[in-house]
């Protein structure tokens, strides 16, 4: 019996690095078509304007970077399998984030962080730290965590050119997805984060996006 569950968690643990590797190197598919093909006439966006949505879509493509990692961390220290199946499904479903954003790079000419492994094992820490404070706990955080991104995504359409309907396109879509997650943790038992907690992560998550827009 021992054997077998080490074994079984060795499995996960491996299954989890190849996913790491997959995700570092761009290699996770989309389920779902770009919502960007559908916005025409393409964007005609000066070279200042092109540089911001650069920086702003590289900041984002961090942000799915940063979910992956997450969801993969209270996957594998999720306690109840049901719970962990549900932090696997949610990472597939940002793997269609995790792609449209790096595709709206390649379309501005912008590259991506290259501080992404540092962001993914950060994000991946917290993650399993999470799970093992306990799965409500754990809920908990994928709740506040996707408020917080539905916050930011929100300050980015702000920012992003008008011009750039292909960007905002895809963001908007993203929100709306981060809600769906955010209420689904909360249904399956997250309550709200102590309010320091919630602080302590919209500075970390400050230092990231700071960090990401230039690097």
């Amino acid at each position: 019996m021992t054997e077998g569950v080490i074994l079984s968690a060795m499995d996960r643990l491996l299954a989890a690095t190849g996913r790491a590797l997959a995700t570092l190197a761009s290699a996770v598919p989309a389920n779902r078509p770009s919502p960007a093909v559908d916005v025409h006439p393409p964007e005609a966006l000066s070279e200042s304007e092109r540089r911001l949505s650069g920086a702003l879509m590289r900041v984002n493509h961090v942000g799915e970077i940063c979910a992956q990692a997450l969801y993969e961390g209270q996957a594998l220290s999720a306690r109840d399998p049901a719970l962990r199946a549900h932090f696997r499904d949610a990472a597939s479903e940002e793997a269609d984030h995790l792609a449209w954003t790096r595709q709206r790079l390649d379309e501005l000419g912008a590259r991506p962080s290259v501080l992404n492994p540092v962001w993914y094992m950060g994000a991946f820490a917290f993650g399993v730290i999470a799970g093992r404070l306990g799965d409500r706990a754990s809920l908990s955080f994928m709740a506040e965590t996707e408020r917080q991104v539905e916050h930011h995504l929100a300050g980015h359409l702000d920012r992003l050119p008008v011009a750039d309907l292909k960007s905002r396109a895809v963001l908007a879509v993203m929100k709306d997805d981060e809600v769906a997650h955010g209420q689904s943790a909360l249904q399956l038992g997250g309550v709200e984060m102590p309010a320091p907690v919630g602080t302590a992560m919209r500075l970390a998550a400050k230092v990231m996006t700071n960090s990401a827009h230039y690097l």
